[in-house]
């Protein structure tokens, strides 16, 4: 059993694990403490990026042969296999840690077992401390193995009021340039972008990601899907230029639901079968409001403006609420100051 000790160090190694949210993807967030043969802390670290060092690594690391004899506190269970970096398996072991405590056990076919490989090296290995707090944090990665379809966050942005767009339909701009270049990092941190075919013919947006916010393209950029039922996406829209892919997913292609418009269930476990993990619904409010109906949403980023606008669309549809008592409820796990809007990061609260 986890001594108190290893409470605190697996708290802290979730805390650690945060650190790298939205830089680490397609790789997990992990967080690590080292604890000495005393009992104190030798070493901690986290996966920062992938290609990077893993957080038992980078904690090894600053243990230095504090390690020898210690325990080491990980948020997910050690990887046992070698990809761009050796197995943390044989790191561990070779360091001389004798005792291993993880929170998650992993579900990636190609890197779990690590419990027992490091068994096999004669380590006492414990699992399951803390494992609803470290599963929170590493939800995005975690979410695809355990559903079979991509984690999907909602960004969208509105003004105080709740407004997307004035009574006109003009949205640009709503909030300002730092919340824009945010974005931008959000859609570079996700292999897809989906949006409504009522956006593009309203906005035309690009939705390429951009390192400037302006201009520069970053290297990498996400798979930019469209959700078009009746197949109305112009043939010069935006999105169908070459700086990035795009998909025009239709109802006949993906299939209907039975209003006859995408299953948005069969259009996520398609993107999955494609190799897709990671999605950023940027749709207007139909689209947000159906794929909340639909229970398809693991988290939420909203960027609020100081401003009014008293009228024109809310920043979400129809979303299969009739009554307060039905309402969708949400944890805030974030709030933070961007330049002079508000940027607020939620989950949806877990049913009871």
């Amino acid at each position: 059993m986890a001594s108190q000790a290893e409470h605190v160090a697996m708290r802290r190694a979730v805390e650690l694990s945060a650190r790298a949210l939205d830089t680490t993807p397609p790789n997990p967030d992990v967080g690590c403490v080292i604890l000495g043969p005393d009992g104190t802390v030798a070493g901690e670290g986290w996966h920062e990026r992938p290609g990077g060092p893993h957080a038992e690594v980078v904690a090894l690391r600053a243990a230095g042969s504090r390690a020898r004899g210690g325990t080491a506190l990980v948020t997910l269970e050690p990887c046992s296999h070698a990809g761009r970096t050796g197995p943390c398996t044989s790191a561990l072991a070779d360091a001389g840690i004798a005792r291993v405590v993880y929170a998650v056990a992993d579900p990636n076919p190609v890197a779990a077992g690590g419990a027992g490989v490091l068994r096999a090296h004669g380590v006492d290995v414990e699992a399951g401390l803390l494992a609803d707090d470290a599963a929170a944090v590493n939800a995005r990665w975690l979410t695809p193995f355990r559903t079979g379809r991509p984690f999907v966050t909602w960004k969208y942005a509105a003004t105080l009021d709740g407004r997307s767009a004035a009574r006109d339909g003009s949205s640009r701009w709503i909030t300002g340039p730092e919340s824009r270049a945010e974005v931008h990092r959000l859609r570079a941190a996700v292999d897809t972008v989906v949006v409504g075919a009522g956006t593009v013919v309203a906005d035309d947006p690009h939705l390429a990601a951009r390192s400037d916010g302006e201009t520069l393209p970053y290297q990498t950029q996400p798979l930019r899907v469209v959700v078009d039922s009746t197949e109305r996406t112009p043939a010069g829209a935006r999105v169908r230029d070459a700086s990035a892919p795009t998909w025009i997913a239709t109802a006949d292609e993906v299939g209907a639901d039975p209003d006859g418009k995408v299953d948005l269930a069969k259009l996520l476990t398609a993107l999955y079968e494609q190799g897709r993990r990671y999605v950023l619904l940027e749709g207007g409010p139909v689209l947000a409001g159906a794929f909340w109906q639909a229970g398809l949403v693991d988290r939420v980023v909203g960027y609020v403006a100081p401003a009014l606008l008293g009228a024109g669309p809310h920043a979400l549809g129809e979303a299969g609420v009739g009554a307060i008592a039905a309402a969708i409820r949400l944890d805030v796990t974030d709030v933070a100051t961007v330049g002079d809007d508000i940027r607020i990061t939620a989950v949806p609260r877990k049913k009871v």
